[in-house]
């Protein structure tokens, strides 16, 4: 790969000297160069900028020297990377890319930024990106084509030398990375944790990648999807309270995306939550005792329970769909449990027959199949002993 960067403070990459960008020109996987813009103005005081047009505060940086050094350097083909604050956010996933590039021209602008024609010009012949580090504001943008350049140069084939470092890092799988450790085990009083002395691999990486979620919750929960931003680990998050008729129509959605999933499990059966309207919902309201979940105002998960007789009927235990597989369903089952009168001998429910992950989650939980039921065709009965 080939690098440029067009700037008025060469002095001011020096770094790229240093460190990986260093290794990579030393193994021959990178041809760096700095160029200084003032090499191609004009008059006797290497004028680069000028007022701006309209009027306002600060200098905007003129277009003549820009053109002369791509004339010169011959940008046709290569990406040209304008660093400002007024670009798209830098990612991992940006610099993968531009890591696959095979020449970069990086402008760095100053003062109020670059002329616009200079952006417009490079587009009809090279590939313009513009791109921010964040936002804030820095003196110029050379600072931002140091980390960009460092961020690029280390996903270079063949520059890491253990590949593997390169997938276990923040950003890489789109969460922050996990806490690290080393020796000694104790320092200070602060043991590292004991699951990654125990030499189980399974349940270091388990552990690993739930400290990356948890760690990305807390401190980026932008970059989490809706799915990863909650497991039953997390129930200080959650908002749980019974029902209102206001809930109705969210119920609604939750409860036909869910039973959708069982209509799958179970070809040819009859599911009545698939077919009720928003007014049965409501009025269903007011002859079970029903729970909601949310997390950060979405409805996430649903149950209800009613007494008949001595027996704790559970039904309508709903995980939103991109959030099963979590623990959540199991915890929801646990909590419904809860919610049983006093008066409360044991626990019935029912699922599909062929609903093979609620059965295996049930039984699990201690339930007993007791088999089809009599007037509901495809379902089964599930019981449970309450234990005081």
């Amino acid at each position: 790969m080939r690098i440029d960067v067009l700037t008025i403070f060469p002095d001011y990459l020096a770094p790229l000297e240093l460190s990986l960008p260093g290794k990579a020109r030393a193994k021959g996987l990178l041809d760096l160069h700095v160029h200084d813009l003032r090499h191609w103005t004009t008059d006797k005081h290497h004028t680069t900028d000028d007022t701006p047009y309209g009027g306002g505060a600060g200098m905007v940086m003129k277009p003549e020297p820009w053109g002369a050094a791509f004339d010169e350097l011959d940008i046709d083909g290569a990406t040209v990377v304008f660093t400002t604050p007024s670009g798209a956010p830098f990612t991992q996933e940006m610099a993968r890319e531009l890591a696959g590039r095979e020449r970069i021209v990086f402008a760095c602008g100053r003062y109020e930024g670059i002329d616009q024609r200079v952006i417009d010009h490079a587009r009809t012949r090279a590939d313009v990106r513009e791109i921010s580090i964040g936002d804030y504001v820095l003196n110029g943008g050379e600072v931002a084509a140091l980390a960009i350049t460092e961020a690029v140069v280390r996903l270079i084939p063949g520059f890491m030398g253990n590949p593997e470092s390169l997938a276990e890092e923040s950003h890489e799988d789109g969460l922050l990375e996990y806490p690290v450790f080393t020796k000694p085990a104790s320092w200070r009083d602060l043991d590292v944790p004991p699951v990654l002395l125990s030499g189980d691999h399974g349940k270091i990486a388990a552990w690993r990648h739930d400290q990356a979620l948890r760690r990305t919750a807390e401190r980026r929960p932008d970059l989490l999807h809706a799915s990863q931003a909650i497991s039953a680990g997390d129930l200080d998050d959650l908002d749980v309270r019974p029902a209102t008729r206001g809930d109705a129509g969210e119920i609604l959605t939750l409860q036909r995306a869910c039973w959708m999933q069982e209509a799958q499990a179970n070809p040819g059966v009859e599911i009545p939550a698939l077919g009720e309207s928003l007014d049965v919902v409501r009025a269903s309201l007011d002859d079970w005792v029903m729970h909601v979940v949310r997390h950060r105002g979405r409805l996430v998960a649903a149950c209800r329970g009613r007494l008949e007789g001595d027996v704790w009927d559970i039904g309508r235990l709903m995980v939103a769909p991109d959030l099963q597989g979590r623990g959540l369903g199991r915890w929801l089952l646990s909590y419904a449990e809860s919610l049983a009168s006093t008066q409360a001998t044991s626990y019935s429910l029912f699922t599909g027959a062929g609903s093979v992950e609620n059965l295996k989650m049930y039984k699990k939980a201690g339930y007993r199949l007791r088999g089809e039921q009599p007037g509901i065709p495809g379902a089964v009965l599930l019981t449970k002993r309450r234990i005081f």
